[in-house]
């Protein structure tokens, strides 16, 4: 097995890992993190503010931003850090594991080959049914797996 492949092996462990402790139950409140944090320790946004060096109106600015996706990620780590938190960040599969969805792609990859392929055959009445084109579509995305082209992860 290469370096790449065991490096490769363990971000996909890592990642897989975390994903299974951040459960797909953690939703932004409506309100966003900051505001519902701040609330929950019953800390007022000027209080917040003299914490952090900032006025009121900042706070109530990033307050704002956040939900909106506006605020920038070193900012909501001042903000967990300022009441006694920490800031998680994260990138996860949204659902299964890495695995899946390189094996998504594998197999979207090979569908649109064995598609192309099969126009062509039909246009020379050489057309395999549909469970010949479904077991080459497995085959192909299992080889797509084991060496993967420069172009795995391209659209088309």
């Amino acid at each position: 097995m290469s370096v790449k492949i065991v490096v490769r092996k363990q971000l996909e462990n890592q990642v897989d890992k975390t994903s299974n402790t951040v459960t797909s139950n953690i939703h932004m409140p409506p309100n966003g993190w900051i505001a519902t944090m701040r609330k929950a320790l019953g800390m007022s946004g000027a209080q917040l503010g003299r914490r952090m060096g900032l006025s009121r109106m900042r706070i109530s600015q990033a307050e704002k931003a956040e939900p909106k996706g506006a605020i920038t990620l070193k900012s909501m780590d001042e903000f967990a850090r300022a009441m006694g938190g920490k800031f998680v960040y994260a990138i996860v599969p949204e659902s299964g594991t890495i695995n899946d969805i390189r094996h998504r792609q594998a197999r979207a990859k090979a569908e649109t080959l064995i598609k192309t392929a099969a126009t062509h055959m039909a246009l020379e009445d050489q057309s395999l049914s549909k469970e010949q084109n479904e077991a080459e579509i497995e085959r192909l995305a299992e080889e797509l797996l084991k060496n993967p082209p420069p172009d795995f992860w391209e659209a088309k």
